[in-house]
């Protein structure tokens, strides 16, 4: 017998990640109340969400042929589940597997597919646009760099970033988890070190700055070569 089937060796898990986000949804550290699942105010105060799917909205009805839509982190799917209609096919990512399966059941779409993943692990589904929304606030610098090698199979991404109001010193690191990098006063900007993401064109398509939040939360367009 093996010294790891024995047991003797551990194999160390490669991020937090996973056990940090299924317990910030099991303590329910972004609120929710008596929701099963909930990804914060971020997914839910209309000053945030209006503006938001209004916008992704006007993007994916521009195209005469629908796009294939990753939605890289969709957590409860108060979002996703208004964007869905226009696309021809919406692919719904999260690392939490039961909030996966209660997705499942809750929203149904013939062109709606749910998968459990670890976008900084896994292979990424394919698609032509994808949307990665108050993700990558969360995540260290080392899955961030991965993730965003992968982005670039996509001739579009998305990306919202809670970010501080102002100058900032970009892409400090952090531990994976519940919290972001504003309490740092940084935030991530994927076109500076260490992750140089390349791009053929950038534009922000929204600002919503917070009266009862600090910072600002940006989307922002990236068009990939």
């Amino acid at each position: 017998m093996s010294k790891k089937e024995k047991g003797t060796i551990k194999i160390k898990k490669p991020w937090p990640t996973k056990d940090a986000m299924e317990q910030v949804y099991k303590m329910k550290l972004w609120g929710g109340g008596n929701a099963d699942f909930y990804s914060g105010v971020g997914s839910h105060d209309p000053e945030i969400v209006n503006p938001y799917i209004a916008t992704v909205t006007a993007f994916l009805t521009s195209f005469k042929t629908p796009l294939v839509v990753c939605d890289l982190g969709c957590g409860d799917f108060n979002i996703g589940k208004e964007l869905v209609k226009h696309t021809k096919k919406y692919v719904a990512v999260d690392i939490v597997a039961d909030l996966i399966a209660h997705n499942k059941e809750k929203f149904k779409a013939e062109n709606l597919e749910f998968q459990c993943l670890d976008i900084a692990v896994d292979e990424l589904p394919p698609g032509d646009c994808a949307l990665v929304r108050h993700v990558l606030q969360h995540l260290s610098n080392a899955e961030v760099q991965r993730i965003v090698r992968k982005l670039t199979a996509f001739e579009y991404v998305i990306i919202t970033e809670h970010l501080p109001e102002g100058d900032f010193a970009p892409n400090k690191d952090i531990i994976s988890g519940q919290s972001i990098r504003l309490k740092k006063q940084s935030g991530i900007n994927v076109l500076a070190p260490p992750f140089d993401f390349k791009v053929k064109e950038e534009k922000q398509l929204l600002a919503v700055r917070l009266n009862e939040y600090h910072g600002v939360i940006v989307t922002t367009f990236y068009s990939l070569f």
